[in-house]
């Protein structure tokens, strides 16, 4: 199997399959295909069952398993956010938790573990939820605006925005906990911080996809509140006229 991520920023991931060759995808990464796959799609119970703030904007969480059925096989992957796709290589001595609206993709020999507490809980945030990621191969994960990735020495701490946070190995030390700042007060609604201690290496998204949101939400309730406003005077106005006055 082979891969490459095309088009950065506006990044797609292609696979090249040969026959026995299977691969893993959210239900909605699907782009294009080339050659003869057999396509499984089940749910996996439980995925993003309580996610209030979804990139991907589904209750359930569809898996869609590509397996070639010959050589020569291309698989088109990609995912909701404007910004990057990377691999995030994983081995038996080192998993990772990664943020489950940045999911994309992963290798057959990889394990997606849904029902630990980081997952089930919310414990970074009652809009963000966790899967951890264990075994051997690869995760494809997209975020908004670019990924950039910090190694940590040990005893070294990071702390970053929880809307940001897209992984951290697994063998980090973490808390999350409140951040008081004035940032948190405007855009980050409940201001949940995650302080890292290394060694660990961590991955995190250069854009807010929540401020983004926020931002849209903002702006068409204004557009819905101006429209109702223009709409009660023309109505107004019609009924002046319909009764004589000027």
């Amino acid at each position: 199997m082979k891969f490459q991520i095309i088009k950065d920023p506006m990044s797609m991931l292609e696979i090249d399959m040969n026959k026995g060759e299977s691969i893993r995808a959210d239900g909605g990464s699907f782009v294009f295909k080339i050659g003869n796959f057999d396509i499984k799609t089940h749910t996996r119970e439980g995925f993003l069952k309580n996610l209030k703030v979804s990139i991907l904007g589904q209750e359930s969480f569809f898996i869609n398993d590509f397996n070639a059925m010959g050589d020569s096989c291309k698989l088109g992957l990609s995912g909701p956010p404007v910004g990057d796709i990377i691999e995030i290589p994983i081995t038996a001595e080192q998993g990772f938790i990664i943020q489950s609206g940045t999911y994309v993709a992963s290798t057959s020999s990889v394990d997606l573990d849904t029902k630990w507490q980081g997952f089930s809980k919310g414990i970074f945030g009652t809009e963000l939820f966790m899967l951890k990621a264990t075994g051997k191969g690869s995760v494809f994960v997209n975020a908004y605006g670019g990924i950039i990735k910090k190694e940590l020495e040990s005893g070294e701490t990071m702390t970053l925005d929880n809307y940001h946070l897209v992984a951290l190995s697994n063998n980090s030390h973490y808390v999350v906990t409140k951040f008081g700042g004035i940032k948190s007060t405007l855009f980050s609604g409940e201001g949940l911080v995650t302080e890292i201690t290394g060694p660990a290496i961590v991955y995190f998204q250069t854009k807010n996809l929540k401020e983004l949101m926020d931002l849209i939400s903002g702006e068409h309730t204004k557009d819905n509140s101006s429209n109702t406003h223009t709409m009660a005077q023309a109505a107004m106005l019609g009924l002046r006229f319909a009764s004589g006055f000027k």
